[in-house]
């Protein structure tokens, strides 16, 4: 993944202050590398970021902003738009309250806003819990619900990436024995068109070639093992082929990510979550990224969660958070490319 000279502002979301997010955001900005890729932001709460930094024994100075225009964005100081005021006396940060759900999502709303604005380029978010959403009153059951509501987003999906392999999902947090009755090929179809447009314009594929993965053993043996294959998936890969897409499949799913971690794929398009997460993480565990497609700003994520039982402990690994910043800065740059070039066409 190559950056150009160009910095452009990510805002980051300091996520739940119980969790792991403090730590390793401190963390990650202690690495000088960030700030040769992009301005990264924190948009959370000086206050827990100075115990996380105590914590960790970091000598980082803190700039306190009122927008991003003045921040200093150099290593060495970590530029923070006071979101929240939690009293650290009062919480041994030990679990999730009402406040600390409330600041959490306040970080995400204002960051969407900021994006929205044209005032980040990006925005990237440290993980967060629907048990603290629940306590903060949220009718979202995480992120990608949230974003997609305050940005107007009709159509948007998962993509699970990392730089040998690439996933996304038609279907994310249902019972498996929801999955068949919730695939339709104009579904699958939609996640074809949004992956290959992603592909494109945020990671500067020029003719993506995108797998489909079956959702049966073997992608169904010629329907032995199911009809699904037949009657759903390879429709919504033909329907995508007459569209001019690069795309194969129903693909049998035990052999179809060896194979898009060998390079013969970009990404592969999954029925359900643990068909994706399981080859992603297995690969990604400590450096995969979560960018949600469809929003009209550029969001990437860890691809983990709070980790309340290593949280406020100085142990947590900060590299998916690292790739998350690296992840958005280089979409945000390549979206640039895309505007100049378009407005060069004119």
């Amino acid at each position: 993944m190559k950056h150009s000279n160009a910095r452009h502002i990510i805002g980051i979301t300091m996520g739940d202050p119980v969790g792991i997010g403090p730590e390793i955001l401190v963390k990650a900005l202690n690495d000088s590398t960030l700030y040769a890729v992009c301005k990264p932001l924190i948009l959370g709460d000086s206050h827990i970021i100075k115990k996380a930094l105590s914590l960790l024994n970091i000598s980082n100075n803190i700039n306190i902003i009122d927008n991003p225009e003045q921040g200093k964005y150099q290593s060495g100081t970590l530029d923070i738009m006071d979101i929240s005021t939690i009293d650290t006396n009062q919480s041994d940060l030990s679990y999730p309250t009402v406040e600390t759900g409330t600041a959490m999502q306040n970080y995400i709303t204002c960051a969407i806003d900021l994006a929205l604005a044209g005032r980040i380029a990006g925005l990237v978010t440290c993980p967060i819990t629907k048990t603290a959403m629940k306590l903060a009153g949220s009718q979202f059951h995480g992120h990608t619900e949230l974003l997609a509501h305050r940005t107007d987003a009709k159509e948007y999906a998962m993509m699970l990436t990392g730089n040998r392999l690439k996933v996304i999902l038609v279907t994310i947090h249902i019972p498996l024995s929801r999955v068949s009755e919730s695939l339709t090929t104009q579904g699958i179809l939609k996640k074809i068109k949004l992956a290959h447009t992603s592909l494109k314009d945020r990671f500067n594929i020029p003719m993506p070639n995108i797998a489909v993965a079956g959702l049966n053993p073997h992608a169904g043996e010629e329907s032995m093992f199911g009809r699904e294959e037949e009657d759903i998936i390879a429709p919504a890969v033909m329907l995508a082929k007459e569209e001019g897409l690069k795309v194969t499949g129903p693909l049998p799913p035990d052999t179809v990510f060896y194979q898009a971690v060998n390079g013969r794929y970009d990404a592969v398009i999954c029925m359900y979550h643990d068909q994706g997460l399981i080859p992603f993480k297995l690969i990604h565990f400590k450096d995969g990224v979560n960018t949600t497609l469809g929003l009209s700003i550029i969001r990437t994520s860890v691809d983990h969660g709070t980790a309340y039982d290593i949280a406020w402990q100085g142990i947590a690994d900060p590299s998916s958070l690292i790739q998350a910043v690296k992840t958005a800065a280089f979409q945000a740059q390549n979206r640039k490319r895309e505007q100049i070039e378009n407005e060069n066409k004119w």
